[in-house]
């Protein structure tokens, strides 16, 4: 199957992880993928695939959204008529082309396939004063003419439904990880570090992460000199963060980390994951953390919280983060065993839910249903 692959290769984020992930691995399954990308630049990551790529123009790129030129959607549309692929995959990047590709693919007669990560809050929070419900409304009618949206919870598949999607245009594929490679494995962090125990957050710093009120508890509930907090990641936040919140704490700023293998052993080296956000989708350095034996605490916000259910983490109230992390962070401490346990039960269950093989044979699934239901269509239209 040859599948036309839109989305983006920079600045790095979870949609960026997303493309890399699963046109590689789709590549290893034998189909022939071309990537069509906002990327005139070389990657920050590695590992990306060797296939066909056509560069799109654009004015602006972020890790939220992109402003594509005029002429943009020309260009795709003559790639796609020259590439002629079976399917179009659009790991949708908050850009505008995002409404008109329904249309292109319909002049040219390629089935559309759609992933919608825009994340959302959950179980008792106002979502729909929120920026997230504001863009699940925008997109509503326009994913209505896509052959298939992915979501990655059932939560989040009835709120489109709710917006006039019909339900069996939206399937419902969790986030899944390679976890060969996120595995539980040695690692020098601690010497590095010089550190008994160490509790890490991996993410943007941005205001919808709520990672101040990660650092706030942190300050408060007075760690000592054997524990250190890693922040991993960059974003519009840090510069205000960052002088307030540093060593004297034990927090160390580690910036964006680009290899790979380095995250992951940063991730070994852990003792305690910690996701403070107050929106999200399925967050993929969540996964990442569990596949790695990590102990995950996590907002109940997106699909994270379910994916921390019956004690595979520490599932936290998104209007309570500050005060329950004092709380916990301390226990945490001073119970590495409980810690390892915790570790332990998250790495199962991405084994048993959210690995990328399981990811893939459900993408593969949806794909020959699509293809199957555009053939009946074209046979009765004949």
């Amino acid at each position: 199957m040859h599948i036309a692959w839109l989305g983006k290769k920079t600045p790095f984020c979870g949609n960026v992880t997303y493309s890399r992930e699963i046109t590689n691995a789709l590549l290893d399954k034998g189909h022939r993928v071309s990537f069509l990308h906002f990327a005139q630049e070389q990657p920050d990551a590695v590992n990306w695939p060797e296939c066909s790529e056509v560069s799109l123009p654009f004015l602006y790129k972020s890790q939220v959204y992109t402003i594509p030129t005029l002429k943009s959607s020309k260009v795709l549309m003559d790639s796609l008529r020259e590439l002629k692929p079976n399917l179009v995959h659009a790991s949708l990047t908050l850009s505008p082309l995002d409404f008109v590709l329904p249309e292109i693919c319909e002049q040219l007669d390629i089935p559309l396939v759609a992933t919608f990560h825009t994340p959302y809050a959950r179980k008792g929070a106002k979502i729909k004063s929120g920026t997230q419900y504001l863009a699940y409304q925008l997109y509503a009618p326009f994913l209505a003419n896509y052959d298939r949206t992915i979501v990655f919870s059932e939560m989040q598949r009835e709120l489109l439904v709710k917006m006039a999607v019909p339900a069996p245009q939206v399937a419902v594929i969790p986030n899944g990880v390679d976890v060969q490679k996120y595995s539980p494995g040695p690692s020098q962090l601690k010497s590095e570090f010089d550190a008994e125990r160490i509790f890490v957050y991996q993410g943007r710093i941005a205001p919808e992460k709520n990672v101040e009120a990660l650092l706030k508890a942190w300050v408060q509930a007075k760690m000592g000199p054997d524990c250190k907090l890693l922040i991993v990641g960059d974003g519009p936040l840090r510069p205000a963060l960052e002088p307030f919140y540093d060593s004297e704490y034990g927090i160390l700023w580690l910036g964006f980390v680009a290899d790979e293998q380095r995250r992951i052993e940063i991730l070994r080296g852990a003792d305690v994951f910690i996701l403070p956000s107050l929106a999200e989708g399925l967050s993929l350095s969540l996964l990442e953390a569990m596949a790695c034996g990590v102990a995950c605490m996590a907002t109940d916000v997106g699909a994270d919280g379910e994916v921390l259910e019956e004690g595979c983490g520490v599932v936290l109230n998104p209007q309570r983060v500050r005060s329950e992390l004092q709380t916990l962070l301390p226990l945490l401490r001073d119970h590495p065993d409980f810690t390892v346990r915790l570790g332990q039960k998250a790495r199962a269950r991405v084994l048993e839910r959210y690995t990328l093989s399981r990811n893939i044979a459900q993408l593969e699934k949806l794909y020959e249903q699509v293809l199957q239901q555009r053939r009946f269509q074209f046979s009765r239209r004949a």
